[in-house]
């Protein structure tokens, strides 16, 4: 059997290492080929960081590396280029201050790495000519690759005066991008959630968010279908633990407590976090929930209880989704974008499409119902 790959968002260590891999390289192709500025809205633990990762070294050029996957088939030419990878969970955010200055330090970790010499210190100038001096330096176009872009807000979503600090901070070094767009071949910024353009965009207009296009729609996470080609030896010997029964019992009950996701109304994901953990500790379990929801939606669903009775028949336009800022939060777009929330169907009034939400699985009802324990 393959190894599960716990808690591993490295491409390279998954695939040498002999790891599960769903191969997701024909969206990368597709993304390569439709866009150069792109965003994914993705829940946590949902395997946005493992996909990044994967566009890197696509763009690393290692063609071998995805010998047995889609892409290594295609006419994609894997020509090097030279990556910058930012993950913004990594970076202190406690104020607009210790925000700058760890982005800073971050960024001259790259520098330091690729040898150059930037005098800058804002975080903006400096991300400005870091990309321009690795173009000149390689003479090849630059790959951006932004992770968790919003967790300097999130952390501090209930402290307006932190979280707007930060979201300044970012919106001038985001807007970076577009000012550089002759030294860039592709830029990539995931986040869990979707805040509005104008509020954390704005220079970057050109920005394709891929959230909820149907093309996209399972870009992140393991297709039902995929399920028994992935981890069915898993479930084989699941079959002969004392506390489970056979086979079909044991897939059943594994798509009721982590499948349900869907962003095209159509198609299912099952929840990888939460189903590689299952297998590992052979129990079923909110290993999802438990991994760390974010701070501030325990408090808002309290403040709304009545929203957990209505979820079964709830509606989100486009717009609710785009709307989403730090001064006006809504509860329900961000139950949708967290994960606690899922696409059942999809109906087009007025040619603007309609969202019914619903609970994906039985991980989440129980995670909600904890909250509202509490």
């Amino acid at each position: 059997m393959k190894k599960l790959p716990l808690g591993i968002q490295n491409f390279r260590k998954i695939i040498e290492g002999g790891y599960i891999y769903i191969d997701k390289t024909r969206y990368i192709y597709d993304l390569i080929n439709d866009a150069s500025y792109c965003f994914l809205s993705r829940p946590r633990r949902f395997g946005k960081s493992l996909f990044l990762d994967t566009i890197g070294e696509v763009f690393g050029g290692d063609k071998e590396l995805f010998k047995d996957l889609w892409i290594y088939g295609s006419d994609y030419e894997f020509i090097q280029h030279p990556v910058i990878r930012l993950d913004m969970s990594n970076i202190s955010n406690k104020s607009p201050e210790a925000f700058e200055a760890s982005l800073a330090v971050e960024l001259r970790r790259i520098i330091s790495y690729e040898e150059l010499v930037i005098a800058d210190e804002s975080p903006s100038d400096i991300f400005k000519n870091l990309i321009a001096s690795l173009y000149n330096k390689y003479n090849k176009r630059v790959v951006v690759l932004i992770d968790e872009y919003d967790k300097p807000i999130l952390d501090h979503i209930q402290n307006y005066a932190i979280a707007d600090g930060n979201r300044q901070v970012l919106r001038g070094f985001y807007g970076i991008l577009k000012s550089m767009d002759k030294y860039l071949e592709f830029s990539f910024i995931t986040g869990v959630t979707k805040f509005t353009k104008s509020s954390i965009f704005s220079g970057l207009n050109n920005l394709t968010d891929i959230t909820m296009a149907e093309k996209y729609a399972n870009v992140c996470g393991i297709p039902v279908e995929n399920l028994d080609e992935c981890c069915g030896e898993y479930i084989t010997s699941l079959a002969t633990h004392k506390n489970f029964k056979h086979y079909d019992s044991i897939h059943d009950e594994i798509l009721s407590w982590y499948d349900g996701y869907s962003w095209d109304g159509e198609s299912r994901l099952l929840n990888p976090f939460s189903l590689f953990n299952f297998f590992d500790q052979k129990r079923f379990a909110g290993f999802w929930y438990a991994s760390g929801t974010p701070r501030f939606l325990p408090n808002m669903i309290k403040n709304k209880p009545e929203t957990y009775t209505n979820l079964k028949s709830f509606e989100i336009t486009e717009h609710m989704l785009d709307s989403v800022d730090i001064d006006k939060l809504s509860l329900e777009p961000l139950l949708f974008q967290t994960g606690y929330l899922t696409v059942k169907e999809i109906q087009i009034l007025q040619d603007e499409p309609v969202y019914i939400l619903e609970m994906p699985n039985t991980e989440v009802k129980r995670a909600l119902s904890r909250i509202l324990r509490r």
